[in-house]
């Protein structure tokens, strides 16, 4: 067959072929497909955003059909360019306010040329990949800005569901809503609560039957519900009017005071990539929820999803629509009716045009009163009674205080700009705020300082150093991870003078004059306290112990039975004396919650009984996020065995039927002493507990020596040795025996559990998730686009 088929050799003048000539001629190119789940979602994000898009363009004084635009670009410029795939731009309620004014200030062409310029300036940000750096701005401001807006949407809207119109202001409002109150018009108040009330209740219909009827959106059953009860009625109500296409205003050259238009500009620039970078963030939280999802679609591009938003912007500020911003609510509809990709959110911008062009004699029996309520209750539903007590909680609550009313009764740039005042004199406040007392115990003086040591505290240390008597012995504590240069000359100053008059003077925590990452060399000392877990103790080299006795003169030559004496006991005490001064501050209001609601991890993890493995910090995980069991070679027994132990089992059963995690990950990791054993093991011999436990381990063994099976890859190369080579497929065989538990047999085919492998090197301080490539299974690493939100 070889001789047919022509060589370069034979013929260097003859045209190369693509395609062998009894090869399989090549395939037709690649169908298009669009999955079950993308369209599904994209018609109940559809369904919500078309009277939201409707309703924003009412509260900013906009032409209705802009709108529309919004919605229609967002979907399908912004959801094809843009780096969180399932993130659903569009109208915002976030921009209303800012929207609203720019109209009023400037015109409608004039505010679309604003918003092609703010378009222009979030693609020259997303070109210099500053992203996120729109992230520092501290979470208390954003919440207090969209707060402030939120207060200011409703007031407004309120005047036109009493059958009025909305002043200029909030101030405004406020004054004239008493006249409004006494002149209402009954039949828009009526339609308008009959929207607020459908609402309120439609997610909370009971049964089987509503769970079926909230698969549609409230906000369209709203809207409708409204709508055909006042045709019913008769009731003779402002409706919304959307003129012909033809007559549509687009985007014209801006006209106004320059530094004007440069603050619009910035502020819309501002809102709207803040908004949608947070947006994207949240989006990736949702997506790491749904087992499965993280993988296929991964991280989102902040970088690129403000170029997505900026060209959205161009877009539709040529057009004539409002200015566009990632949307939480149609973003999270997006991801829980079940996409999968960026066609959903691309589809439903399809919807929007067809709706757009085929839909008007429909949209126009709308009656503008039932969009105000819809928007009313989403600018209320932006004061946020769990943002309020988280940052109350983190002691941030002046600055949302202080963002919100400065949104309200000046304007968003202004709020913003104050929120971040008061935002740096809380973090000057914390940084200065020092805490240095002076007390004498048994002949000993100690100076005790907590907090940041800077030049502002200069003056109260060296008042309560001059407390000490010339001669004393003294004790200086420092509990601060900072001490600028003013603070170490004061007080070496002082330690070199007390020590000259004969005093002692020993200096407690961080040495001063020394950087966080060195340890002092004068001391022996190998402690480099540059990460919290290690608790800032110090390890001194064996060699500087003498062999008999301890640098307290301790004699090392007997064991200390008291249990205080050793040094490990002197480790124990330190740590818990660590803790309690500076990590128990910091972590007693998460755990007295976690007291109060009880523990709720999302997943179970198994691991090793090593001391190398630290859960919490491979997995960045808090106080009640992970249900931990370790055990010597993180095995699961089978059920039904007669181990002597069901301590495994038991913990399984509790954290699938009791906690109700959502996933359980089995981590082996390299160096495994039990696999070793396990591997060195001989039959016969003494059944030690330890050989009785580890015959739980003799399936992955057999896993191992299988011939027929492909062995387990880790990160692309096969295992280093039989050790690693045992501790991969040992990872494999104990979600097997996991399986056969009724507790998670029955929640995998409920589909409520995942079931995942995990694999840490040691020595690299790399971890490994269990793939599938091709029918085999490869331990992958976890990159960047990989890790959950």
């Amino acid at each position: 067959m070889s001789a047919c088929v022509p060589t370069r050799a034979a013929d260097p003048n003859r045209t190369e072929r693509t395609h062998p000539p009894h090869s399989p001629p090549p395939s037709g190119p690649r169908r298009f497909r669009i999955a079950g789940a993308d369209v599904s979602a994209s018609i109940a994000v559809f369904l919500i955003a078309l009277p939201l898009s409707l309703g924003i363009a009412l509260a900013t004084g906009a032409p209705l059909q802009a709108g529309l635009v919004a919605a229609a670009v967002g979907g399908l410029v912004a959801g094809r360019i843009g780096g969180s795939p399932l993130q659903v731009s569009g109208p915002a309620a976030g921009l209303t306010v800012v929207t609203a004014d720019l109209i009023q200030r400037y015109g409608w062409r004039t505010t679309c040329a604003i918003t092609v310029l703010a378009g222009l300036a979030q693609l020259g940000l997303g070109c210099l990949r500053v992203a996120r750096g729109a992230l520092a701005v501290s979470p208390a401001i954003v919440h207090g800005m969209l707060a402030g807006i939120g207060v200011t949407i409703a007031v407004a809207q309120l005047h036109i569901v009493l059958g009025g119109t909305p002043q200029s202001s909030v101030p405004d409002n406020l004054r004239s809503l008493p006249a409004q109150l006494a002149h209402m018009r009954p039949s828009a108040v009526s339609v308008s609560l009959l929207t607020l009330a459908l609402l309120l209740l439609w997610p909370r219909l009971p049964g089987r039957a509503g769970r079926l009827l909230r698969k549609v959106p409230a906000a369209l059953v709203a809207v409708a519900g409204a709508t055909a009860a006042a045709a019913l009625a008769g009731l003779r109500l402002p409706k919304v009017d959307l003129p012909s296409w033809s007559n549509h205003a687009l985007a014209g050259l801006p006209e106004g005071p320059g530094l004007g238009l440069v603050a619009a500009v910035l502020t819309i620039t501002l809102v709207c990539s803040v908004q949608s970078l947070l947006g994207a963030v949240a989006v990736d939280k949702l997506v790491a929820g749904r087992p499965g999802l993280s993988a296929r679609v991964g991280r989102s591009d902040l970088d690129r999803e403000l170029l997505g938003q900026g060209a959205a912007n161009i877009v539709s500020g040529s057009l004539g629509g409002l200015p566009i911003a990632g949307v939480a609510v149609r973003s999270s509809a997006n991801v829980n009716s079940g996409a999968v990709s960026r066609n959903s959110t691309m589809l439903h911008g399809v919807l929007v045009v067809i709706a757009a062009l085929l839909m008007v004699p429909i949209l126009e029996l709308i009656p503008l009163a039932s969009l105000a309520a819809l928007v009313m209750a989403v600018g209320i539903q932006m004061v946020s009674l769990h943002h309020i007590r988280t940052v109350t909680r983190h002691r941030e609550v002046w600055v949302y205080a202080v963002t919100t009313l400065g949104v309200v009764f000046l304007g968003v740039l202004q709020g913003v700009a104050l929120g971040i005042a008061m935002a740096v004199g809380v973090a000057l406040h914390r940084l200065t705020r020092t805490r240095i007392t002076h007390s004498e115990k048994e002949g000993v003086h100690h100076v005790h300082v907590r907090g940041q040591l800077t030049f502002l505290a200069v003056p109260r240390l060296s008042r309560a150093l001059h407390l000490v008597p010339h001669g004393a012995d003294t004790v200086v504590e420092l509990d601060g991870s900072f001490m600028d240069h003013a603070a170490y000359e004061t007080l070496q100053d002082w330690q070199k003078t007390h020590t000259a008059q004969g005093g002692k003077v020993e200096i407690a925590g961080r040495h001063p004059g020394t950087r966080i990452s060195e340890p002092h060399a004068s001391t022996g000392c190998r402690c480099r306290p540059w990460t919290p877990w290690r608790n800032h103790q110090c390890e001194r080299p064996q060699s500087a112990l003498p062999s008999g006795n301890a640098p307290d003169g301790t004699d090392r030559s007997e064991p200390d039975l008291t249990g205080t004496g050793t040094a490990g006991g002197h480790e124990l005490a330190r740590g818990i004396s660590a803790f309690q001064r500076n990590t128990a501050p910091l972590v007693r209001g998460e755990l007295a919650r976690l007291a109060r609601e009880g523990q709720q991890p999302s997943q179970l993890f198994l691991t090793c009984a090593d001391s190398r493995l630290v859960t919490s910090m491979i997995t960045s995980s808090g106080p009640g996020d992970l249900f931990v069991v370790r055990n010597v070679g993180n095995l699961v027994p089978l059920p039904g065995e007669e181990s002597g132990d069901d301590s495994v089992a038991a913990a399984i059963e509790y954290a699938v039927d009791v906690l109700q995690v959502r996933s359980i990950t089995v981590c082996g990791h390299s160096g495994c002493g039990a696999m070793q054993a396990l591997l060195s093991s001989e039959p016969g011999g003494a059944q030690t507990p330890l050989k009785r436990w580890l015959r739980h381990g003799l399936p992955s063994l057999e896993h191992m020596g299988d011939g027929s099976r492909q062995p387990t890859r880790l990160g692309g190369r096969p295992p280093a040795d039989s050790v690693e080579q045992l501790c991969l497929t040992n990872v494999v065989q104990q979600l097997e025996h996991l399986r056969a538990h009724d507790s998670v047999a029955r929640a995998l085919r409920e589909g409520e559990l995942e079931l995942q492998g995990m694999y840490f090197h040691v020595g690299e301080a790399q971890a490994y998730l269990l793939t599938e490539v091709d029918g085999d299974r490869v331990f992958d690493h976890v990159r960047e686009a990989d890790q959950p939100a």
